[in-house]
């Protein structure tokens, strides 16, 4: 008689059991600040979006590769995400969708929305990136509703948005699909990013360079090639967006500024707030980035260096320049707050979850209505009170086995339907990979007390480890409000 181990360990908890988080460490970072890249299981990126209902959703276009972003929260940590899941025709190939993720996947800068994750599961292709709550450039270029983009702010993200791509370039990754204003974005703290989604081909045979010619450099459309000058080009039409505030096709941009045209150019939001030598100067690098002969184009250094020399403000927080109050900024940086209980189940920590239910002890059998009948003990009733004695011992010890053979004991005789008794063998019989067993003994234990937030838990718990994440989540919230309403933690 004996449990297999002396102490918790991993190598107990079932294999599909493991979150990804638990797989990259505890701390789930490199050292960027950023999660590690991690595979994520559909069933996890289904809770995180409410089954990636409606109201998650945050962008959705393409006609010919239809994808859709949705604002999810990882159960796993509180992290709010973005997850973008491609139409069921996208990226056939499974293998090369996963390599490709994982390559994209191990960039980190602060210049972009850094992939932290994809899910392969049959025809699903998900990926998983850092959320930016403030909006597109294009949605404070286009469609502005209080105050148009000042110019500060303009020369600020074709800066971030050049250094990123010098970054990328630098790294082997020159390639960037369909650069516009929908794929810069604004951080918590209203810095411009540059989405990683571009960096994934996104085409049915996963190889094309870009599905919208409009953005296509010239010697891709006649070799098929790209070089690093060929960014640059597509480079060129941010420029042309943040000058006119406006979508110009690159091809007429040029008419105009051959035309020395450069009134008609501008964004006339910007009268009297620009410098005639500033926006010719602008004027200036977007003709060069837009040449049609590749050899033309300056390469990205020489880009930031050019957009470094006219920046304004450069002291000022970009949520100033964007116009976001400090409460807003600090609102969203605020992830969902998960007390000890709620992470030691939503990680699967079993060393924590067994403190957890030793340091809770017998209290919730003090408040439960539950029947106590001795007489049908088998035996001399001191003989039941040294087996549950016998049991609480084992789960003190972690011998698990022990654990089931003394509480099964007890409760099968109906002696007693103890809520405590029940989870304690269900934690056993998780432990013990028993999760079907696991998940009626947290169910027996919250008939007894319907309230009581750690039947759910462990109900969560047993559920995502037999496969059904989407319930075993929407368990755990439902145990995480009846422990807010017990600790009266908002």
């Amino acid at each position: 008689m004996g449990a297999r181990c002396s102490k918790l360990s991993a190598c107990w908890w079932p294999p599909h059991f493991k979150s990804p988080r638990l797989e990259n460490g505890a701390a789930g970072e490199d050292g960027s600040g950023v999660p590690v890249f991690a595979e994520y299981s559909l069933d996890e990126l289904r809770a995180a979006t409410d089954g990636f209902a409606t109201d998650r959703i945050v962008s959705e276009h393409g006609e010919k590769a239809p994808n859709v972003v949705y604002r999810g929260t990882l159960f796993s940590s509180g992290a709010t995400v973005a997850i973008k899941r491609f139409g069921r025709s996208a990226w056939p190939d499974a293998r090369q969708f996963v390599e490709e993720a994982r390559a994209v996947g191990l960039l980190r800068s602060g210049r972009l929305s850094n992939l932290i994750g994809c899910c392969c599961e049959g025809g699903e292709r998900l990926l998983v990136a850092e959320f930016m709550p403030h909006d597109t450039l294009a949605k404070h270029l286009f469609h502005w509703e209080t105050k148009p983009l000042s110019w500060a702010m303009r020369v600020r993200a074709a800066l971030y948005v050049a250094q990123a791509l010098e970054y990328c370039t630098l790294k082997g990754r020159a390639l960037y699909h369909d650069l516009h204003a929908y794929r810069v974005l604004f951080d918590v703290d209203g810095n411009p990013r540059l989405s990683c989604f571009g960096l994934m081909k996104n085409s049915r045979d996963g190889k094309s360079y870009s599905t919208n010619l409009a953005f296509t450099p010239p010697e891709y459309l006649k070799t098929g090639r790209v070089i690093p000058e060929s960014v640059v080009y597509s480079f060129g039409t941010i420029l042309l967006d943040l000058l006119s505030g406006k979508h110009i096709p690159p091809s007429h941009a040029l008419d105009l500024i051959r035309g020395r045209n450069i009134t008609v150019l501008m964004d006339s939001c910007l009268d009297g707030h620009v410098s005639s030598s500033d926006g010719t100067e602008m004027v200036r690098l977007a003709s060069r980035c837009l040449q049609y002969e590749a050899r033309d184009r300056p390469n990205l250094k020489a880009v930031v260096s050019a957009l470094a020399s006219l920046q304004k403000d450069a002291s000022a927080p970009s949520h100033t320049l964007l116009g976001i109050s400090q409460d807003a900024v600090k609102e969203n940086a605020e992830q969902v707050s998960f007390s000890a209980t709620e992470k030691a189940y939503a990680t699967a920590d079993l060393e924590q979850v067994h403190e957890l239910l030793e340091n809770e002890g017998y209290d919730e059998d003090e408040t439960a209505s539950f029947k106590v009948s001795l007489s049908s003990w088998p035996g001399q009733p001191s003989e039941s009170i040294q087996v549950k004695k016998n049991g609480d011992d084992a789960f003190q010890s972690k011998d698990f086995t022990t654990v089931l053979e003394c509480y099964s004991r007890f409760i099968d005789t109906g002696a007693m339907e103890s809520p405590t008794m029940l989870v304690r063998r269900g934690f056993a019989n998780v432990v013990l990979g028993r999760m079907e067993d696991a998940l009626e003994d947290a169910r027996r234990a919250e008939g007894i007390s319907p309230e009581w937030p750690t039947a759910h838990y462990l109900q969560g718990m047993a559920l995502i480890g037999l496969g059904m994440e989407l319930d075993g989540h929407e368990k755990l919230r439902i145990a995480a409000s009846l422990e807010a309403q017990r600790t009266g933690r908002n």
